[in-house]
Order: structure tokens, then sequence, then C-alpha cells
């Protein structure tokens, strides 16, 4: 048997195992990908645990307008790395106003402290269905893990509501007790109003039980014990974000000339602010 003859004899073994395993019902198997045990920033994608780089993230001291909701997320968080009991929690608002930010941020923080860091580990909202075998997955690691779900939003008849529920708490398989949920969220409850306006048509009825509604939206997000509310800022916190951040960059700062800016997008916000900031060290040939 020649060299091409042995390697043809070779493929066609391989595929008629991979046949016998099909007809078997033997499933693939999993890709674990990375270890939990090693890093502190992962991306759980798939059904699979990918560790990433570090982010870049804001310094703590650059947020403005949210002190009481900086202070009380680090304070939980160094609980959580201190294996004491913390909560899961729910930053909810406005869009723009570092939510999400502040989240890596005050895990960055947490990382360089002495105290030991917490592992963040982000989830997009169509793998929320397999944050079950996420929580497998972490489950027998002894280190404390946040798992991060960024810009959340359901349906009201969403399954991924009912599921999240009994993860949080109240289920058999609930998260393990070294893991945390940290949820980011434009909405208070995470979910919409259903209550129709006085004149909704024929194909958008009112709902037939708004308490019972109403009971439904608390339900899912009644499960976090700290809840974080962000708010449009006034003109004086967009304008002290403004020059915070122009003061850590080294740029002239122009109070007209951020004011213009936000005027010319319809909104105040630490996006915004940040957006200008990009604009104006482009024009002072500032590199950030």
């Amino acid at each position: 048997m020649n060299d091409s003859q042995a390697a043809l004899a070779q493929s066609l073994a391989r595929i008629a195992a991979a046949v016998q395993a099909l007809a078997a019902g033997l499933a693939p198997p999993v890709a674990r990908g990375a270890d939990p045990a090693e890093g502190d920033w992962f991306v759980w994608s798939e059904g699979a645990l990918r560790r990433v780089p570090r982010p870049r993230t804001t310094p703590l001291a650059l947020f403005q307008g949210v002190d009481a909701q900086r202070a009380a997320l680090v304070e939980n968080v160094r609980r959580h790395g201190a294996g004491l009991p913390a909560h899961d929690v729910l930053l909810w608002g406005a869009r723009g106003m570092g939510k999400s930010s502040l989240v890596r941020a005050v895990h960055a923080a947490a990382t360089d402290a002495a105290s030991g860091p917490v592992a963040l580990v982000q989830v997009a909202r169509e793998d929320v269905a397999g944050l079950a075998r996420l929580f497998e997955r972490l489950a027998d690691i002894d280190r404390p893990f946040t798992v991060f779900l960024d810009d959340l939003a359901f349906d009201a008849s969403g399954a991924e509501v009912h599921a999240l529920r009994a993860l949080l708490d109240g289920g058999i398989e609930a998260r393990p007790e070294q893991v945390r949920l940290m949820v980011t969220s434009n909405r208070r409850h995470l979910l919409p109003s259903t209550l129709a306006a006085a004149d909704a048509d024929d194909a958008n009825p009112p709902d037939a039980n708004p308490r019972d509604t109403r009971d439904d939206q608390l339900a899912l997000a009644d499960r976090f014990g700290l809840r974080l509310g962000f708010h449009n800022c006034d003109q004086p916190t967009y304008l002290a974000m403004c020059s915070a951040y122009a003061a850590a960059h080294g740029l002239a700062f122009d109070p007209a000339a951020a004011l213009a800016f936000a005027a010319g997008r319809g909104a105040r916000s630490g996006r915004v602010a940040w957006h200008f900031i990009v604009d104006a060290a482009g024009a002072q040939r500032v590199r950030l």
C-alpha cells in the first residue's frame, strides 16, 4: 500500500468511527474553553469560556454625578472579593450614564487591590439560556466571580425571564455561592410595561390584569439585593464630566463649546461628555 492509499484508509476509518458514534447517539464533546481559575476577564459564548485581555477602563475618580452609585458598587464588590455576603446588582437607567463603564472600572480596581480580585465573566443576552452551564463550570472554582449581563431587556413573555429568576434564587440550578450577577439595563424592571394606552386598538388590547403584570415585572427586579439608578444629568453635572475628562488628559476646556456639542446631539450624558473630549483632543492635536 502506497502513502496515498494509507492516508485514504485512515480518513475512511475516521469517518466510519464518527458515523458509529452518531449512530450510537453520542453527542460531540463540549469545548470547555479557558480555565476559570486562571485570569480575571472572561467572555461566555456559545457554551464555552474564553479568556480576554483586560479592557481599557475609566479611572473611578473620573465618574461624575454618580458618587452614591459608585460607592455602593465598590463596597459590594469589595465584600464579594473578601468572601463576605454581597448582593446581585441591577444597574438601571438612562443611556450613556456610565453603567457598563462603571462595572468594568470597579472590577479593574478590585483586580489591582490587595484584598483580592473578582473575576468578571461577560455574557451576551443571546447566551442567557446557557447560564446554568456556566454556573456548573464555575461551581468548583474557589474564587469569587461576577457574571456580567450588559444592556439586558426582555419581552414580558420571554422564557429567559423565568430562567433568570430561577438562577438568581429559588431554583435547583441557582448560582453558586461564590458567584454574583451584575446586570445593566435601560429598564428599571428589565421588562417593558404592558399596560396599553387608553385608546389601544383591537390589535393591541390593554392588559386585563394590570396588577398581575406589575407583579410579574417586579418579580425579576426584586431578585437583585442592590439596585442602582442612573438618571439623565443636568447641565452642571455634564460640565463637571467634561471638565474632569479634560483635566485628566491635559486639554484646554471651553464650557461654551461643551454645551454647544451637547445641544447638537440633543442630550447630556457621560457618553456625550466623552465624545466631546475626543473631539476636543483631536482639535488640540492631543493623543488620548
